[in-house]
């Protein structure tokens, strides 16, 4: 049981701390952006190098090394994104009474330089792994693409839980974009997302799966199960900005100059 249960432990602890860690990143002095954009930056590459270096390793530590590079990769868009330093050309609130086509437009305008990043990065995830043994970077990178876009998209036709607590006062702007409301996307979402996580912890308890294939599919099913969770966080009346206040506590005077 070692290959789910560490894996589990180990995606539940990143998922936690580096969703924080971007948090309280982010809400420092606006000074200090360009070093964690640098420090990011540090391990982007280490996450490339994670990932070309697990490529063909079948060991359950070539499980590890794939998906923490691919998480590396991501994490750095998440950071230029929240930072404001890779967002889109529109930076300014949706007009009163934009509606239809204009909304989407305008919407897409205020973040497809963050979209084409997306898209590189994971062409470079692709180049990597394609033809390798080891899929484990290019499942992850392509469950936390697929559930960001879905999250996106359910953002913008209308959810319950905005969280508007985790946008910083540089992004404000982007809460006129966000929809209030319900929309049948969401249960497309829900449940192509569920039955998806199914299936891949489906194989990976199956007992005729090997050590680094069990981890593999563990470590893509638990990272998709969160990401149903967090798609729940969007309807249902619980908030989930207590699990990482002690990443929102640098918020106070974040905006200063230094």
């Amino acid at each position: 049981m070692t290959q789910h249960v560490y894996p589990v432990l180990y995606v539940l602890l990143l998922w936690w701390f580096s969703t924080g860690l971007i948090l309280y990143l982010n809400g420092l002095p606006r000074w200090t952006f360009k070093w964690t954009l640098i420090g990011a930056s540090f391990f982007l590459f280490l996450g490339f190098v994670c990932l070309y270096a697990s490529r063909d390793d079948l060991r359950i530590t070539g499980a590890y090394l794939g998906f923490t590079g691919a998480l590396l990769i991501w994490a750095w868009q998440e950071v230029a994104f929240v930072l404001g330093a890779v967002t889109g050309s529109r930076r300014q609130p949706l007009p009163a009474g934009a509606r239809g086509w204009r909304r989407v437009v305008l919407a897409w305008r205020t973040v497809w330089h963050h979209e084409l990043a997306l898209l590189l990065l994971g062409a470079g995830v692709l180049l990597i792994t394609w033809g390798a043994p080891n899929p484990s970077g290019w499942w992850t990178y392509g469950v936390l693409y697929v559930m960001r876009q879905s999250a996106k998209i359910n953002l913008f036709l209308g959810v319950r839980n905005l969280a508007e607590s985790f946008l910083p006062p540089h992004l404000a702007y982007l809460q006129s974009y966000f929809r209030r409301g319900g929309n049948r996307f969401m249960h497309g979402s829900l449940l192509l997302g569920g039955l998806g996580a199914v299936a891949l912890w489906w194989q990976a308890l199956h007992p005729g799966t090997g050590p680094f294939e069990a981890s593999s599919y563990t470590f893509a099913a638990m990272l998709l199960t969160l990401a149903v969770l967090e798609h729940l966080f969007m309807v249902l009346p619980i908030p989930s900005d207590g699990l990482w206040a002690w990443g929102l506590r640098s918020r106070t005077g974040g905006d200063e100059s230094g």
